[in-house]
């Protein structure tokens, strides 16, 4: 899942990304109000974690522009501002949820997690869908009943065809919401990717729709 956290402190933004990283999210970074906008107008993400004390534009103005721009991702407003008042301002302005500082980071996480469920028209953290099971909670993955290990990676591919199990997912979607900046964003890269699951799974998990994408078995019609 491909999130991203707005947050000008230093030290905090650095904890939410160790934090969400470790819990298999793939996350950037940004410290400014109009790169955080922009970034939020043009790209595809399917958390963003918004602090509302921004340079140059502020939270709630970043938010306001892109609700009124149809962007739809869900938001989490993290911020030290504490007035109900304020908090009210954040949701009628667009915001999903909201956590104000201090914080406990397995909290964001839980709460990061359930809204990109919710997103996705899932209610638990536990999914099925034939024979695989996946608990994005316990980062786990069982086939048959039985654990399948994973890399990171291989898991964050499963939990997004899972989420997005009613359809065929493309390429170049999937591309963008699962590798890092860092890394290698090539069609063979994926190819190879599915090519290793599909291997552990066996047949009859992943399928794929020649020029249009690929997705679970049993999910998509």
């Amino acid at each position: 899942m491909r999130v991203l956290a707005v947050e000008d402190d230093e030290r905090i933004a650095a904890d939410l990304k160790t934090a969400l990283e470790a819990a298999g999210f793939r996350v950037e970074t940004c410290s400014d109000g109009l790169d955080a906008w922009f970034l939020g107008d043009t790209e595809e993400y399917d958390l963003v974690i918004l602090d509302l004390g921004l340079p140059r534009m502020d939270g709630l103005s970043i938010l306001k522009k892109w609700r009124a721009n149809d962007r739809e991702m869900p938001v989490l407003v993290l911020t030290a501002r504490g007035a109900w008042t304020e908090r009210v301002e954040g949701i009628d302005a667009g915001a999903d949820d909201y956590l104000p500082k201090p914080f406990r980071m397995e909290e964001l996480v839980a709460r990061a997690r359930a809204l990109i469920r919710r997103s996705a028209g899932r209610a638990s953290a536990s999914q099925s869908v034939g024979e695989l099971t996946l608990d994005a909670n316990r980062m786990s993955v069982s086939l048959r009943g039985m654990p399948l290990a994973t890399t990171a990676l291989e898991f964050r591919l499963l939990s997004y065809l899972m989420l997005h199990r009613d359809r065929v997912v493309p390429p170049t979607e999937l591309l963008e919401h699962l590798y890092g900046d860092d890394e290698s964003r090539e069609a063979n890269a994926l190819e190879a990717l599915i090519a290793r699951l599909r291997r552990k799974l066996g047949p009859g998990i992943i399928g794929t729709r020649r020029g249009f994408g690929y997705f679970l078995e049993g999910g998509a019609a």
